[in-house]
């Protein structure tokens, strides 16, 4: 800082070390702060809370970045962006710095995911060397207290339109004389986990709506014939799996509608800057009305099937006839209700 003419300060962010980290760095001339909260998160948002700065620089203090090289970030930050992120693969990553299935898999994999799911222009989605506008961290709220803060951080700033940038950064071999906290398989999942649910549309509703198409396109191929495959027949049994199918997509979307209302009305999502054609069918009245109709279609079936084993005197008959009408009749009541019910329930959320 002295070196480039930077007005700032060092703020370690400290929540229960028990070696003389603390004594050492306000030796050091650093200010600490105590977080009474576990995890890393927890003291991240402690730390960025009580810092004084414009812009604050996070890193892990273990030795792996070397913080006398932060003027690109510093150079970015003035420039208008808002976040800036370190890119390791980039910078370089020195021998033994960073584990082989985080350098191969995890990292690649959890990024791909970010630049798929949110549109997010980094390609190292979890380096602990970034840059920000402490204002604009503090609106968009970083809640959680694990490792899965640094994906909050980022997945945040993006649904907030935050402007992010990146810079190459080095990785050195962590200096510690013991292991890190972080745990490769449980803190992986935490991180993918956290993705997903900030993410209902590939979450819920794309594969809803597959596995609802494919459903649906076996329910018409099957409802009038038995198709086969040499010696393999499709017949009734298949046609119940594909009603099945087109239920469960449909339970699917529903509940994508819910978690993206119930999103927005907490502010953990932006509202969308327009509604989709489909959420009208969402709507409470044309819920009731289509449900209304899809029961008295499905419940048509029924009867008719009804109708038909009374031709018979009641006697029994050929299920793979009769489930034709009972198998579909079935599924449009019970869509029918659940159709309903999620009007219902998005006009409460509403």
């Amino acid at each position: 800082m002295k070196r480039e003419g930077v007005t700032g300060e060092v703020l370690i962010a400290d929540n229960g070390s028990t070696d003389s980290s603390v004594s050492i760095a306000k030796a050091e001339g650093a200010r600490v702060v105590h977080v009474p909260e576990k995890g890393y998160g927890a003291a991240l948002r402690g730390g960025i809370a009580d810092a004084k700065g414009k812009y604050v620089i996070m890193g892990d203090a273990d030795d792996s970045y070397d913080f006398s090289r932060l003027m690109p970030f510093v150079q970015e930050l003035r420039n208008g962006g808002e976040l800036v992120m370190g890119n390791r693969f980039k910078g370089g990553i020195e021998k033994g710095a960073m584990p082989f299935l985080h350098r191969y898999l995890g990292n690649p994999v959890l990024s791909l995911i970010g630049r798929l799911f949110f549109k997010i222009p980094v390609g190292d989605f979890h380096c602990g060397l970034r840059g920000f506008h402490r204002e604009r961290m503090l609106e968009i709220n970083p809640k959680t207290s694990g490792m899965e803060f640094a994906s909050e951080m980022v997945v945040k700033s993006s649904l907030a339109g935050i402007d992010i940038r990146e810079v190459p950064t080095t990785l050195s071999p962590d200096g510690r004389d013991r292991p890190p906290h972080l745990n490769t398989w449980r803190d992986g999942w935490r991180h993918l986990k956290f993705l997903l649910i900030y993410s209902p549309a590939w979450s819920l509703l794309y594969p809803g709506l597959v596995i609802f198409i494919i459903g649906l396109l076996l329910t018409l191929t099957l409802i009038g014939s038995s198709p086969s495959i040499g010696a393999v027949v499709f017949d009734v049994h298949t046609l119940l799996i594909a009603a099945t199918f087109c239920f469960i997509g449909f339970q699917l979307m529903s509940i994508y509608v819910f978690s993206k209302a119930y999103g927005v009305n907490k502010g953990y999502l932006p509202p969308p800057q327009k509604m989709p054609w489909w959420s009208k069918l969402f709507v409470l009245e044309n819920s009731l009305r289509l449900g209304g109709l899809l029961l008295l279609f499905g419940g048509g079936l029924i009867v008719y099937s009804v109708f038909f084993w009374s031709q018979t005197g009641f006697s029994e008959l050929d299920p793979s006839q009769t489930l034709r009408l009972v198998i579909p009749g079935a599924f449009l009541v019970m869509l029918s209700i659940q159709l309903a019910i999620t009007g219902f329930l998005l006009e409460l959320l509403r």
